[in-house]
């Protein structure tokens, strides 16, 4: 493989190519991440486009950084399709993988996942996107990944794929007010939040919650039964005043680098709250209360 992306000696073996690659892969995880809303399949999709380097002759790749993030979205983009075929119910509620970390700041590897402000909101509205669709909006508005690179991987011509992105792009925006990403006020308003769940108040919730707030709850397969999506102050405040014994149990934490709340007795997370706010109330609640994807959480950071 000749001198690329700023070698100072020509790859040529085996072990100078992997640990080029290992130079990606927070990168890649990232674009992963973005396409998939899930860490595990990020690191499946990774690895698979390491398989591929692997097994290729590279020796004309002129940018290899590049050539690995189209690699990694197009396995992306056969992940999501599949998804899409095989899921069989339309309503089921899901909440992507949290990133979750200290209040004081998520580490550097953590940080390359949550860049771009790619909060748990804007994933599922991400999950909402036709899989092309969300290809090239990743690939492009959060990568700047030209057109003309993304349009083969969908099997479009550029201008086609520039209205895809242009669709997708929309759909974020659509979604809600971009939310407030002053940490500071986000904990405030958090910290209410769980005071006014703590102590039964359900004035001061419903004063705290934007009226048209939408509550989704993920509980995955072996707790389906508390998946559900709930809309409006007075119905959310309920929710919280239902699970209230929980509340002297929850942590504040960043989640994907806003303020939310960790729920973990002796160190094992029962859930991961996700809070949405925009001008001083709370507009959406995404909760993962999957027990098989909370076990995967990194939770390192308890023992700081």
């Amino acid at each position: 493989m000749a001198q690329r992306d700023g070698d100072t000696a020509p790859v040529d073996d085996h072990e100078l190519l992997a640990r080029r690659f290992e130079e990606h892969r927070p990168h890649l995880r990232a674009v992963g991440y973005r396409m998939l809303g899930s860490l595990a399949e990020a690191d499946d999709a990774v690895q698979e486009a390491w398989l591929r380097l692997s097994r290729s002759d590279p020796s004309g790749v002129e940018n290899l950084g590049g050539w690995l993030t189209t690699v990694v979205g197009r396995i992306c983009l056969d992940m999501l399709r599949s998804r899409t075929s095989r899921r069989e119910d339309p309503l089921d509620v899901r909440v992507p993988d949290p990133v979750v970390s200290d209040l004081r700041g998520a580490d550097p590897e953590q940080e390359a996942l949550i860049t771009d402000s790619v909060g748990l909101a804007m994933l599922v509205v991400l999950d909402t996107l036709a899989p092309a669709e969300r290809l090239a909006f990743v690939l492009h508005d959060l990568f700047a990944v030209p057109f003309d690179e993304i349009a083969p991987i969908v099997d479009r011509a550029p201008a086609a794929t520039r209205q895809l992105a242009s669709r997708a792009r929309r759909r974020v925006q659509d979604a809600g007010p971009a939310p407030d990403r002053d940490v500071a006020r986000q904990r405030k308003v958090v910290e209410a939040f769980v005071a006014a769940s703590r102590g039964g108040d359900f004035e001061a919730l419903v004063a705290l919650l934007d009226p048209d707030i939408t509550l989704r709850v993920d509980g995955g397969v072996l707790a389906r039964n508390l998946s559900k999506v709930v809309q409006g102050a007075k119905s959310v405040a309920g929710q919280a005043l239902m699970y209230r014994r929980f509340a002297p149990l929850a942590r504040l934490v960043l989640v994907n680098g806003t303020v939310g709340t960790l729920t973990a007795p002796e160190g094992e997370a029962r859930s991961v709250m996700s809070f949405t706010v925009v001008d001083g109330r709370v507009v959406r609640i995404d909760i993962l209360a999957d027990p098989e994807r909370l076990a995967l959480v990194d939770l390192s950071f308890l023992g700081d």
